[in-house]
């Protein structure tokens, strides 16, 4: 059942794109091809380089809401080069051109962090297999779903989708509440054992405050990677290391990931591969009338 509710607001989610692209109808079209007129269309990668593509299974509902059918020739998470065919369609032409922005857009965006996510994960993998390349919530209103789903499908992780996931405590709430060891003792009393609480800290003091406080993960908030590594070493003289994840966060770019994967994080964060994507070229070519 919650996986019908899952499909059912993708599709809700997609039928809106369509709307806001559409509008009250496409004139252009309406004003120079005739209605009845049916077509064969492929999706054609344009990328210079080989990369992820991901998006297919929403342009594929984008083309269904068209009332037009579609055939998948690879799967997303699949590698893919310049001038490679990822579908086929077929339907009237007014409809595969009202599909086709929305289709293009999606698939555009989700194989660019899919992408970028890739990359970021190959880098750090000869350094430490365990550390996760995880998103954050900086996604452009309306496309989390489908930007989380991208990360995951160029093997990152996904961290929260929303609010309501884990308990992250941040220099607002730390602001408002005065103490690391009295937000995550509150946090912990209120949400009880099931749900997860990760606190942002700036120091080592806080680092260790929060461990001892309870809490799973630790967000180590604009630390450099020296900084993270004598941290990391300092609490596993401690013996706290094992009592909590440690997550980097804060300015970590492709330059600098390798340096921060070798002080052997849990979890690497990074904005830039949801907020920031580079897109993958694709077009919609109409190949013959039928």
């Amino acid at each position: 059942m919650k996986n019908l509710q899952v499909f059912l607001d993708v599709r809700e989610s997609l039928r809106n794109f369509l709307r806001e692209d559409i509008g009250y109808g496409d004139i252009t079209s309406n004003s120079v091809i005739q209605p009845n007129i049916s077509a064969k269309a492929e999706i054609i990668c344009k990328s210079k380089k080989a990369a992820i593509v991901c998006g297919l299974e929403e342009a594929c509902i984008v083309f269904d809401i068209c009332r037009c059918k579609t055939q998948t020739l690879t799967k997303d998470g699949s590698w893919i080069e310049k001038g490679d065919v990822v579908m086929n369609i077929v339907g009237k032409v007014h409809s595969i051109l009202k599909a086709e922005r929305t289709a293009l857009n999606l698939i555009m965006r989700m194989s660019g962090i899919a992408n970028e996510t890739r990359i970021f994960t190959d880098a750090i993998r000869d350094y430490n297999g365990s550390i996760r390349i995880a998103s954050t919530r900086k996604t452009a209103p309306g496309l989390r779903f489908f930007d989380k789903k991208a990360v995951a499908t160029g093997g990152g992780d996904t961290h929260r989708i929303r609010l309501d996931d884990m308990v992250l405590i941040k220099d607002n709430h730390l602001l408002l509440t005065n103490s690391v060891e009295k937000a995550i003792r509150l946090a912990r009393k209120n949400v009880g054992l099931s749900v997860k609480v990760e606190c942002e800290v700036t120091n080592l003091d806080e680092v260790i405050a929060a461990i001892n406080a309870g809490a799973e993960i630790i967000m180590l908030d604009n630390f450099s990677p020296r900084e993270v590594t004598k941290t990391i070493k300092r609490i596993t003289k401690m013996g706290l290391r094992n009592k909590a994840k440690i997550e980097v966060s804060g300015g970590i770019n492709l330059q600098n990931v390798r340096y921060y994967a070798k002080a052997k994080p849990d979890i690497i964060s990074i904005g830039y591969i949801t907020h920031s994507p580079r897109a993958i070229d694709f077009s919609l070519e109409i190949m013959d009338t039928i």
